[in-house]
């Protein structure tokens, strides 16, 4: 396949996991693609998360379509993922050109026109799998803070050693909050604000891992009642399993109302308490970022993209793999990536005249 063609019938923007899926079922359907991605390396978004991180979900839950991690069941860490991924484009032969940044994109006569920091490329059809962790969140009224205390984002945060002397406040309870404020806590004094958006019934816990997977990966999807109740929360906060919840009870680190403003230089609470630290990390999570996509009305007033399932409502032959509960609450997560990927790729197919995947 030659690689360095400029036109294709689908190019992926993105190779993280999300990206990595939806090429895996466009090679079954000997489609001609491209995944374009901006890092230099796949996997280099999981390689630049702080040092100590491990998925959550075990390990046999974490695999992308066809190939299970080739490892032990305990939990992953991640440059573990970041090589999986790595290695799972080469045994698929996946066409992934790294390094490329998609700056524009746009619809074209002969379908979608991309921009790029390394030329341009045309395309009769378009999946954007760029990810949920896109621009880094801080509210506003950080910048009113004193400017002796260290603020970070958490995607910034690499381990304890790396921040200066004092106390630390960690804002926002999702998952990466909560691990960073358990880390932190075992070198200094830490607080965590606010409180989790979501936590998954301790009951789903009850049969073993195995039906705790299968209870969210069917029963917590938008065709559910209970899955569309839970739907807003998961995509503002994401979803926190009870044991890390437990395991923060249990250890020194004191829990505090949300973080809500400036008050003489410091952060006041929604009690009205005023929090002085030396350091505050923000895991306040992202914001998504479709700026670079030049096609009207693509986005709603939430910043994500208008789909059906991934399937844009305003533009044909326009898909996304990997937003926020795109189909269920595991749509953001590793092992649950590929559900959606194959969709989109089933209707790909049924709409291109090619034969659909096995």
């Amino acid at each position: 396949m030659n690689i360095d063609k400029k036109h294709w019938n689908t190019i992926v923007i993105g190779g993280g996991q999300a990206g990595l899926s939806a090429g895996y079922y466009l090679k079954k359907s000997n489609n001609d693609f491209l995944i374009l991605d901006g890092s230099a390396r796949i996997g280099d978004s999981w390689r630049e998360r702080w040092d100590s991180l491990k998925l959550f979900t075990p390990t046999p839950f974490n695999a992308l379509p066809g190939w299970p991690y080739p490892g032990e069941d305990s939990l992953m860490q991640k440059d573990q993922m970041a090589d999986y991924l790595e290695q799972y484009a080469k045994k698929f032969s996946l066409p992934v050109r790294s390094g490329i940044r998609v700056t524009r994109l746009t619809k074209s006569f002969r379908g979608f026109f991309i921009e790029s920091s390394r030329g341009s490329f045309t395309c009769d059809r378009v999946i954007v799998a760029t990810g949920t962790h896109q621009v880094p969140h801080i509210p506003e009224f950080s910048s009113q803070l004193d400017p002796e205390i260290v603020q970070l984002h958490s995607s910034d945060y690499r381990n304890p050693g790396t921040l200066p002397p004092g106390d630390v406040l960690v804002v926002g309870s999702a998952t990466s909050g909560i691990e960073i404020a358990l880390e932190v806590s075992q070198s200094r004094r830490t607080m965590i604000a606010g409180k989790p958006s979501f936590i998954i019934p301790a009951a789903f816990f009850r049969f073993g891992l195995r039906f705790y997977w299968w209870l969210i990966n069917n029963l917590l999807t938008i065709k559910t009642p209970v899955g569309r109740k839970a739907m807003p929360n998961v995509i503002k906060g994401g979803a926190v399993i009870p044991q890390i919840v437990k395991k923060l009870e249990n250890a020194r680190v004191t829990r505090i109302p949300r973080v809500v403003g400036v008050r003489n230089y410091r952060p006041v609470l929604e009690d009205g308490r005023i929090v002085p630290v030396s350091t505050i990390i923000w895991c306040t999570g992202f914001r998504p970022d479709f700026s670079w996509i030049h096609i009207n009305n693509i986005t709603s007033e939430t910043g994500w993209p208008v789909t059906n399932r991934g399937i844009s409502s305003v533009v044909e032959g326009m898909y996304f793999v990997g937003i926020p509960f795109q189909f269920g609450l595991t749509s953001g997560l590793v092992g649950g990536v590929g559900r959606d990927a194959a969709y989109i790729v089933k209707h790909i197919l049924k709409n291109s005249g090619v034969r659909e995947i096995e």
